[in-house]
């Protein structure tokens, strides 16, 4: 049996007595772990910093090195995190609905936990601290399978975690990370079905298409983001400048970075939108029109308009309006997050019912798209797909639920 499968059945066993675990024990369990980290954070610096400086050597990009690095504040932001996520109301057990039946049966429809959920994640170790409090707070083990450039992160993020478990008197396998850094671990996950119940790819396109193609285990596919902003004709110029450098620059090494701009031909304050991005560092990559007006903006190819950059860069289109920016984003937009800036709300509503993504903003960056953000604590990931759970992955889409049928005897005719 190899390790990561060992790992599964593991954590499989520990999801039986975390199912069970009240509110209380696993709310305790998330405060010291959250302490753990804080008291560890020397011990997982110094093992953040052995990644860092193998990936640097390895000639890793700027943007993958932004995810992978750690320091106090984001430390800080995990512990956070994880209280934040012992504070919320715990999902298990909750009626989501219930009703009566003439024959006398009374059906609950209750909130439980989905059982191991299979985490394939590349470089953040954020997403280890983040992934393990909502499991644990949702009653459900986690199998963690990092990047293997962020190994040793991940391995003391975990010590610290299971440390506090066990603790708290909850099996350590609660949290599972596997020591398997191969390929090959990632394929055996793909195909325990019967044992890992959900599979969660995040990171870039490749591996999440790869998940989402060969697994037979379920699979919740997350966040590639070629996230637009469109800058309608009556939004308000300081607005505009407000959210686009903010939406592009705040963190663009996020899925929830913008991407493209689409301003409608109506605009009048183009011209000195494109300077101020320039001036802001940012590289523009233009159509036809966008080229003619300034001429620092490379010419855009296909490529540029699907592009999630990761980067300074921004693809810069002009359209025909609000219907010429819906087209646009219904061609090229990835399901993640979309945004529109205007003060004409009747057109706010148009592109709000019109463009199909996980999340539709009106006069707000894009970089709102997050767990935290949302007021749930933290995320598993941002969800692109038409399922149950779609956008911010939180507490409660890391459940299920069952029908619990109470009666008095009755038996059907």
């Amino acid at each position: 049996m190899t390790q990561t499968t060992e790992c599964a059945l593991r954590a499989k066993e520990a999801a039986r007595v975390l199912a069970a675990a009240s509110a209380g024990c696993k709310n305790r369990a998330l405060t010291k772990a959250a302490e753990a980290i804080e008291t560890d954070a020397d011990a997982i610096l110094a093992a953040n910093d052995t990644d860092m400086r193998a990936a640097e050597s390895a000639g890793t990009d700027k943007a993958m090195l932004d995810r992978l690095y750690l320091d106090a504040a984001r430390i800080k932001a995990l512990a956070d995190g994880m209280r934040e996520v012992a504070a919320m109301p715990d999902p298990i057990g909750q009626v989501i609905e219930e009703w009566d039946r003439p024959n006398g049966l009374h059906i609950r429809k209750v909130r439980v936990p989905i059982g191991v959920i299979g985490m394939i994640y590349e470089a953040r170790p954020g997403v280890t601290a983040d992934s393990a409090a909502l499991t644990v707070k949702s009653g459900n083990a986690v199998l963690l399978r990092g990047s293997a450039g962020a190994y040793a992160s991940n391995a003391a993020i975990v010590r610290s975690i299971r440390g506090a478990l066990v603790r708290e008197g909850l099996p350590a396998s609660c949290v599972e990370l596997t020591p398997d850094r191969s390929h090959d671990s990632v394929e055996e996950m793909m195909r325990l079905t019967g044992v890992i119940d959900l599979l969660i790819p995040r990171g870039g396109a490749g591996l999440i298409d790869r998940v989402v193609s060969g697994s037979r285990v379920p699979v919740i596919q997350t966040g590639v983001g070629n996230c637009h902003v469109y800058v309608d004709d009556s939004a308000r110029p300081d607005m505009v400048h407000r959210l686009v450098l903010n939406s592009k620059l705040q963190r663009p090494s996020v899925c929830n970075a913008a991407e493209t701009l689409l301003i409608s031909r109506g605009y009048p304050h183009t011209a000195e939108l494109l300077k101020t991005l320039h001036e802001a560092g940012v590289a523009l990559h233009g159509d036809a029109a966008v080229c003619a007006l300034d001429g620092q903006a490379l010419p855009a190819c296909e490529r540029d308009y699907a592009e999630e950059y990761l980067s300074a860069d921004l693809c810069v289109a002009m359209v025909d309006g609000l219907q010429g920016a819906i087209d646009h984003i219904a061609r090229y937009g990835t399901g993640h997050t979309e945004l529109i800036i205007t003060e004409d709300g009747e057109r706010a509503a148009a592109f709000a019912r019109s463009v199909d993504a996980a999340c539709v903003n009106h006069n707000a960056s894009t970089r709102f798209t997050d767990g935290g953000q949302f007021g749930f604590g933290a995320e598993i990931g941002i969800a692109t797909q038409k399922i149950h759970a779609r956008g911010p992955l939180g507490l409660r889409e890391l459940t299920i639920y069952k029908y619990l049928v109470s009666g008095n005897g009755q038996v059907r005719e």
